[in-house]
């Protein structure tokens, strides 16, 4: 039986699949989820969410949120998520490399944002450049 895959953000329903696997950033790690997967419920991080039907694989970069795994359904709720075909591979690059130089100079105070920009931006990047 395979998983029911729902992934929502305030904005939109971005999608609902079935899928034999989902790969999600936790907050601790990348998660792979299969069939039968003990209940759970992680907070995300920002990444690159994948899952896989009869071989073919879809990405998106998700931002931070939370998922629930129960009885073969994966929800997860975002505050962003983004497909292939949504991402500006040109503009997350530039996006990445203004994080990357702010960084150098950042103050403690100004860091995390700089983070979290550099990591959706990169996540964005990986999610439009993975091969499906």
């Amino acid at each position: 039986m395979p998983l029911q895959l729902l992934v929502v953000t305030p904005e939109k329903k971005v999608v609902e699949a079935d899928a034999d696997e989902v790969e999600l950033p936790g907050a601790e790690g990348y998660l792979g989820i299969l069939p039968g997967h003990t209940p759970l419920i992680t907070l995300l991080k920002t990444g690159v969410l994948t899952y896989r039907k009869a071989g073919r694989s879809q990405a998106f970069a998700v931002s931070a949120g939370f998922a629930e795994i129960a009885n073969d359904t994966v929800n997860v709720l975002a505050d962003s998520a983004e497909g292939p075909g949504e991402i500006d591979v040109a503009s997350a690059e530039r996006e990445r490399s203004t994080a990357e130089e702010e960084m150098k100079t950042a103050s403690a105070e100004t860091l995390p944002g700089i983070l979290a920009r550099f990591e959706l931006a990169d996540a964005r990047i990986h999610a439009a450049k993975r091969p499906a």
